[in-house]
């Protein structure tokens, strides 16, 4: 089990929690298994691997025959063809039986000489012959002609023909690989998914081309699903923890150093009134308040542009990207607007073309910003964690230096500067370097100690070398700063599973974190993981619904609803083949386990 702890990255990734249970949860989380096999080549062999018609999947994606297989179906054909050759010399009748699987035998000969049709025809002459009570001669007998449809890409006559196998064996795992094949090439992506989870099941989770392709499935119906929800979803205000976090990592936004007007009793409107909200942590009334600001005569208003940015903030935070993108072109396109007031409307639009994938044009946004204001440091410390995310690590490191060099103050510009050369250290493996980050992670604890990121930053260190006592230390300090930080629950709920395997433990710890914030997604979403782990797959679905409704970006809905309809499709499966989704969860640990070691 210690190779499965063994990370190699200091961020504990949503992928990377299947290794800590020990499962690739849900079928899609093959990712390690993925970079595995990325890192040993192509050419190594795979258990359990299915070859069909004389090849791998892999090559028979690319129309491609392998010569030295003997058949579709694993015989030895010439040399059965001789014994019965010399049986019909002999004199000796055929049982019906043994005439079909003559026919068969003719058929895979033609199969792996390219000549496809004729196949068919033998293939359609062993189905007649065969006995009907002979179910599984007759299931591969259908499968074997849908090789042969396959190699002429009459998909919806291999789809036909593995009903067909399948119906005379539910349990025939190529039949249901043949038939996801097939239902990717024509779009039936439901479909596929279900067959292809089929297949790691039947196939007890120990073939990497068959992990790979539901992994790759899996992450295009999350796409597709995702796209769709993107059309019609209703913005959420987030949580105040959520809000107040995102907030913290600007140290000079203008919003915030705004300075309120003495009261002289009469009511706030407008944008002082939006700002009044934000202080209040009334974050319903901001964007209401805004557009009234926005809305009023010019004669009325004196801060129309805060108001526009402060509006597309929130827009941004609550998920209303078309909107949050007009406040922003607003301002950007407002050549009277302060250089300032414009610099940060590039930052945030920046944010918001990273959120949808558009790395190009987020980045871009970043240098317009810089231009028009070259000595703010929250452009060089939003850039940073944007380059961090992206693994570009070195280039992050440069621009946390540009930040701290601006502002000496900005606490989580330095935590996360400490971070970034953590990274540097593993990937070199300099340990002097390692050793030397540490000593920075505790030099900033010492300058800042009430900076909740410092403590919690320090924690996943710790974790990451599985100095867990040292790390559980830190996340209570942290905890004390912050005892309504879900973040910090569900961080510690992982460790949980990575220092003790305590399931039991990490569950109340996520359940606790969806108590403090209910609008929290991490919660939701890596408490479903650990229930599907549990077999607990409908309620699992619930959670990763739930997960849904709060994330906050394209790339969250796609891995989301990859996680979901994961679960659905093991639902579907075991109920269909009528496996317990108990034994399920041990194949897979069986799985995992034979990757591990190989």
């Amino acid at each position: 089990m210690a190779m499965a702890l063994n990370f190699g990255s200091v961020k504990l990734s949503k992928w990377q929690l299947a290794l800590i249970l020990g499962t690739p949860l849900a079928i899609g989380l093959g990712i390690y298994v993925i970079n595995r096999s990325s890192a040993s080549g192509e050419g190594k062999g795979t258990k359990g691997s299915n070859k069909v018609g004389g090849d791998s999947a892999g090559k028979r994606s690319k129309g491609q025959l392998d010569k030295q297989n003997l058949s579709i179906d694993g015989t030895a054909p010439d040399k059965e063809l001789e014994v019965k050759k010399k049986s019909a010399e002999l004199g000796e009748k055929m049982s019906p039986l043994k005439e079909a699987n003559n026919y068969k035998t003719e058929g895979n000969n033609c199969y792996r000489n390219g000549k496809y049709d004729e196949a068919i025809s033998f293939y359609d002459k062993a189905i007649d012959k065969c006995p009907k009570e002979h179910r599984s001669d007759l299931a591969i007998f259908y499968q074997n002609r849908a090789a042969s449809y396959e190699m002429l890409k009459k998909w919806n006559k291999v789809k036909e023909d593995c009903t067909l196998s399948l119906e005379n064996n539910p349990r025939y795992a190529k039949a249901y690989y043949r038939r996801a094949r097939a239902n990717e090439a024509t779009k039936d992506m439901v479909d596929c998914l279900d067959d292809v989870t089929a297949t790691c099941i039947l196939e007890m989770f120990q073939n990497n081309n068959t992990i790979m392709f539901a992994d790759r499935i899996l992450k295009e119906t999350g796409r597709v699903d995702a796209q769709a929800s993107m059309k019609n979803r209703k913005p959420i205000v987030p949580s105040t923890s959520f809000v107040n976090t995102y907030m913290r990592s600007f140290i000079a936004d203008p919003l915030q150093r705004t300075d309120l007007p003495k009261s002289d009793g009469a009511p706030l409107r407008g944008f002082l009134k939006a700002r009044q909200a934000f202080d209040d942590e009334k974050f319903d009334e901001i964007i209401p308040a805004c557009t009234e600001e926005i809305e009023s005569s010019e004669a009325e208003s004196q801060y129309k542009v805060e108001a526009l940015l402060l509006r597309g903030t929130f827009h941004l935070l609550c998920g209303s990207y078309e909107e949050c993108k007009q406040d922003f072109n607003a301002i950007i396109e407002n050549d009277d607007a302060d250089a300032n007031l414009r610099a940060y409307a590039y930052m945030k639009r920046a944010a918001l073309f990273i959120q949808l994938e558009d790395r190009e044009q987020g980045l871009a946004d970043f240098d317009k910003a810089e231009k028009l204001n070259p000595k703010n440091a929250d452009l060089y410390h939003q850039r940073a964690q944007i380059l961090l995310l992206l693994e570009h690590i070195e280039p992050a490191l440069a621009e946390f230096d540009k930040a701290v060099s601006l502002a000496p103050d900005h606490a989580i510009a330095l935590v996360q500067r400490c971070y970034a050369e953590y990274r540097l250290a593993l990937l070199s493996g300099d340990q002097k370097r390692l050793e030397s980050v540490m000593r920075s992670f505790e030099q900033a604890i010492e300058k800042f100690p009430d900076c909740v990121e410092c403590y919690s930053l320090m924690a996943q260190v710790l974790a990451d070398q599985q100095q867990f006592p040292q790390a559980h230390q830190y996340y209570d300090k942290a905890m004390k700063l912050a005892p309504t930080n879900p973040a910090l629950i569900v961080h510690q709920a992982i460790m949980m599973l990575q220092w003790r395997g305590d399931i039991e433990k990490a569950v109340q710890l996520l359940e606790h974190a969806i108590e403090v914030d209910p609008k929290c997604e991490l919660a939701y979403e890596t408490l479903g993981t650990v229930e599907v782990q549990r077999a607990h797959l409908t309620r699992a679905v619930e959670l990763f619904e739930k997960a849904l409704i709060y994330s906050k970006s394209q790339a969250e809905l796609v891995h989301v609803y990859s996680l979901r309809n994961a679960a659905l499709a093991q639902i579907n499966v075991t109920k269909k083949l009528g496996i317990d989704m108990n034994s399920v969860s041990a194949m897979a640990q069986s799985g995992f386990m034979a990757q591990a070691a190989m």
